[in-house]
């Protein structure tokens, strides 16, 4: 008896349609592929103990949180695996070699990582310093001993978890379609968006969030975006630059800050100081750099929109 190896009608046009979509569609096809596998990575710790309670399961401590257990999959399920996914079907193989190259683009100026690793915790501290009217104090010995070693930890997990996507992904392919300034005030909510569910755990405060705290923290990411777009286009497209700059907000604001700011050390007043600094510091880029944000649309790769 003779057997039809050819596949299924349905089969084919499916598969040979989700790829032509992704081809066609690499930003929208990132987009939802980064929430979507987030989000369902994220689902036992937000119905568990440590989020809704709709499950009597408590996720073990590591470090003392239960983020690294709860959060890290479904965040490295999302945007990093999911910018993979889209490049190799979008871009091939090559495209998969330029974006690793962005993110293994570590010779940079020396200056820019002085000026990060030193940069964001002195607009920080500036900015607490001005909201509490000088009531700052030294940080503790530990604190200081914690700080690298939680800096590096900060890299392999929230960095690389989320940048190799938003940033080495899409940020590229949004600013040759809608410009530096474009791209930027359409990635920052989005990125910012992405973390939603998170608001329903131990991470975003639950049960004590609000609705402030959660424009707060999106209105945060929209302006710390324009300061990631400006040093990423600087340094020419550097990952682990971007990376660094984004982990040093969250090391900052988890090691030393509560001792430096005991009186401000509360999520609510600590997610305003780092919303004032980081629109300050978004309006001092767009003024100097004239909404420009370091762009030079000549020096990028030729990537699909």
């Amino acid at each position: 008896m003779a057997v039809n190896s050819q596949p299924a009608a349905g089969q084919h046009s499916s598969e040979t349609g989700l790829r032509s979509f992704i081809r066609r569609r690499p930003l929208i096809s990132f987009f939802v592929l980064a929430n979507l596998m987030s989000w369902v990575g994220w689902l036992p710790y937000i119905i568990s103990a440590t989020g809704l309670g709709v499950v009597d399961f408590t996720f073990p401590a590591l470090l003392g949180t239960t983020q690294i257990l709860g959060v890290l999959p479904g965040a490295y399920l999302g945007p990093i695996f999911a910018a993979y996914i889209v490049t190799r079907v979008a871009d091939g193989k090559e495209g998969v070699r330029e974006w690793i190259r962005r993110m293994t683009k570590w010779r940079v100026s020396w200056v820019w990582y002085l000026g990060t690793v030193l940069g964001v915790p002195a607009a920080i501290i500036i900015t607490a310093i001005a909201v509490t009217d000088g009531q700052a104090q030294l940080p503790s010995v530990a604190a200081l001993v914690a700080y690298v070693p939680g800096l590096l930890f900060q890299m392999v997990t929230t960095g690389l978890a989320e940048e190799p996507g938003w940033r080495d992904f899409a940020l590229p392919r949004m600013q040759r379609r809608f410009g530096p300034f474009g791209a930027t005030i359409i990635l920052g909510p989005l990125w910012g968006i992405w973390h939603l569910p998170l608001f329903l755990s131990e991470w975003g405060g639950w049960p004590d969030v609000t609705w402030m705290r959660v424009g707060e923290f999106i209105a945060f990411s929209c302006a710390f975006s324009v300061v990631v777009t400006w040093v990423f286009n600087r340094t020419g497209q550097s990952l682990p630059l971007v990376m660094l700059l984004h982990v040093s907000v969250n090391n900052f604001m988890s090691i030393p800050f509560s001792d430096m700011f005991p009186s401000v050390a509360t999520a609510a007043h600590a997610s305003r100081i780092t919303l004032l600094a980081g629109l300050t510091a978004a309006i001092v880029v767009l003024i100097a750099t004239r909404g420009r944000l370091g762009y030079r649309p000549a020096g990028e790769p030729a990537l699909r929109n």
